[in-house]
């Protein structure tokens, strides 16, 4: 099993947009959870990717998202539903990590999609379901049921902040830890 470290990982944001996001379940509490995944990884110094699904038609990615982008990050246009196209394949050779850290939605499309094709190129996604959502919430549990079974990791957000930190006494843990506490917690 993978273990999410500084070294071994990167962050993937998947479709967060303007005319998208006001369709989707909890879509205030997905984007503000990967604002911070997206603050935690300039904080452990992962690479972050963005994926933009057919902008013409469903707008850019939300200002929230789109201010909390590190320069130097991956960001590209799709009109397949799955993000694992030569943009972001040739990033991922560029930065070597196996571990993919994947938010956004729509969790039974984009999402899911991509997250089979990481898979099938060898990678191991690791699923943030407190930042991923639908349009449809039912979609929802069957496309984590359906990753998991295809060799996907669901984590949280939280759980992965302290997995990437690691230990208490790291010089990293304090400033993660003020993120970990604005994390919003989903419906149940």
């Amino acid at each position: 099993m993978q273990r999410l470290t500084p070294d071994n990982a990167c962050l993937l944001v998947i479709d967060l947009q303007e005319r998208l996001m006001p369709t989707m379940a909890n879509a205030e509490a997905i984007i503000g959870n990967t604002a911070l995944l997206m603050r935690a990884a300039s904080h452990f110094g992962l690479p972050v990717a963005l994926s933009e699904h057919y902008v013409k038609g469903l707008g850019p990615t939300v200002a929230n998202i789109s201010q909390s982008l590190q320069p130097g990050s991956c960001r590209f246009e799709k009109t397949r539903f799955s993000a694992v196209l030569p943009p972001l394949e040739a990033w991922l050779a560029d930065h070597a990590r196996p571990n993919i850290i994947v938010c956004g939605v729509e969790a039974h499309v984009c999402v899911l999609q991509t997250a089979l094709d990481l898979r099938a190129a060898g990678r191991t996604p690791f699923v943030m379901t407190d930042a991923i959502s639908a349009g449809q919430p039912q979609q929802i549990a069957p496309a984590l049921r359906r990753m998991e079974l295809s060799g996907c990791v669901p984590s949280g957000c939280l759980s992965a902040m302290y997995e990437l930190a690691g230990d208490a006494s790291s010089p990293v843990f304090k400033g993660m830890l003020a993120l970990a506490k604005a994390i919003q917690p989903l419906p149940t």
